[in-house]
């Protein structure tokens, strides 16, 4: 396992320079694996500092076992800043049913073993923070939005930032969202995201107000309240000092504003639709505050990328599959893309030290990229997809949502496939196809 603090020292000087275009997971996580392999790196974020909502995310036991191929580092700092489990189970539980008799009260859907500790959940801005930190300040540079790059043969990689100034380097990753500037760059047609006609409200509650509401046993797992057109997650973060509430509702209007954001919502649009749910879930909505922000669930299901690379430049995480957040995937794809992208720019390194001429950077470079495409597209796109079929389950416009022994067999499959992803073989085969 590769550690920042003891950095593999046969690595040559000449390694290729990256520039990370975004400091989201997958930026920060691709500097991570970059740092204890001797690859230097400048990340490029155009926000003026890390400013990251504080709503929950939850990483998976493949995203663990990327962080941990990462470095040590990495994953010691999002375990010390994830929530505990109470359990090792994820549950789903009916959800609609306008009952308060506490016998017909969450009748259990399924619950799906996960492992200790194996999908533990963290505020988004905890753990960004903690990663952050393993970061020297001098090689991350805010307030730089990226207007253009230039990728001439036998010169470096230019970028042209809104502000005028310019920055070169041997490749550039882009790790800039679902509304990545990059993706439209190096496409043939811009091709935008998708609303996926689902939306959300998402809130952190104290967990001194969740109890009184939910009790103790509500509040401290990690449960999905199914129904029709719309379920509610919860799962505490924060050390169990908080509770993230992620309500998701289908919606079968176009998104009417330009933004992904309507904010300033009423909490009784929220009311009045979960007015027929059970107990718990009514009292999980009570726990909302008065004003939300209610947020456009986009992906790029509807106009997938059709490739991630083109000569030394490519996209990762977001910025190449955006998905919604129903099965928990999104992020720990992006750990996983740095990973394979960490693992490939050390062979470029490790070939250039072995006499290759640094004219043969620009190849070497391409050939990588190409290597990651060629590696990570089937499994994220089929991500993508399983992930809308995941939530027409959870609000039963697919009838097997409500089907006990059909619900398990779908979820089970989509989530064992996501898990128990061999990220190190990944890696195996991305630089075997470098060296072909």
């Amino acid at each position: 396992m590769p550690s920042a603090t003891t950095p593999q020292q046969d690595v040559p000087q000449n390694a290729p320079h990256i520039a990370i275009i975004g400091a989201g997971i997958a930026g920060i996580n691709l500097a991570l694996g970059l740092l204890p392999r001797k690859i230097p790196f400048t990340i490029y974020e155009r926000a003026p500092s890390f400013r990251e909502i504080g709503a929950g995310i939850g990483f998976s036991p493949n995203s663990e076992r990327a962080m941990a191929s990462l470095s040590a580092e990495t994953l010691s700092a999002f375990k010390k800043a994830a929530n505990p489990n109470q359990e090792d189970y994820f549950q789903w539980v009916f959800g609609f049913g306008n009952s308060d008799s506490d016998d017909e009260e969450n009748k259990p859907l399924y619950k799906l073993h996960v492992g200790k500790d194996g999908f533990q959940g963290s505020r988004r801005s905890d753990i960004l923070e903690a990663w952050a930190k393993l970061i020297p300040e001098e090689f991350i540079k805010f307030g730089k939005e990226l207007d253009a790059i230039s990728d001439n043969p036998n010169e470096p990689v230019i970028l042209k930032f809104k502000d005028g100034t310019t920055a070169q380097a041997s490749a550039v990753i882009a790790c800039d969202g679902i509304r990545s500037s990059v993706r439209d760059q190096i496409l043939s047609q811009p091709l935008p995201p998708g609303y996926t006609q689902k939306f959300c409200f998402r809130t952190l509650v104290p967990m001194t107000e969740a109890k009184p509401f939910l009790g103790e046993y509500n509040s401290t797992r990690r449960i999905m309240y199914n129904g029709p057109g719309a379920h509610i997650i919860t799962y505490p973060v924060a050390f169990n000092s908080f509770l993230n509430i992620l309500v998701v509702v289908s919606d079968s209007e176009p998104w009417p504003d330009t933004t992904h954001t309507i904010p300033d919502c009423e909490k009784n649009e929220v009311t009045e639709f979960f007015k027929g749910w059970n107990k718990t879930v009514r009292s999980i909505v009570e726990l909302l505050p008065e004003r939300l922000e209610k947020w456009a669930i986009f992906d790029m299901a509807e106009n997938p990328a059709p490739y991630y690379s083109k000569g030394r430049v490519c996209i990762a995480g977001d910025a190449a599959h955006a998905t919604g957040p129903h099965l928990g995937a999104g992020g720990g794809l992006g750990v996983e893309d740095a990973l394979c992208l960490s693992g490939l720019l050390e062979a470029v390194a490790k070939e250039l030290g072995s006499g290759k001429k640094k004219g043969d950077e620009a190849k070497l470079v391409e050939k990588a990229l190409k290597a990651y495409n060629d590696v990570r597209y089937e499994r994220t796109q089929w991500v993508v997809k399983a992930t809308r079929e995941a939530v027409d389950l959870f609000h039963w416009t697919d009838p097997r949502g409500k089907d006990q022994e059909e619900f398990a067999k779908e979820i089970t499959e989509r989530f064992h496939r996501i898990w128990e992803y061999d990220v190190d073989g990944m890696v195996r085969e991305a630089v075997e196809g470098f060296r072909k």
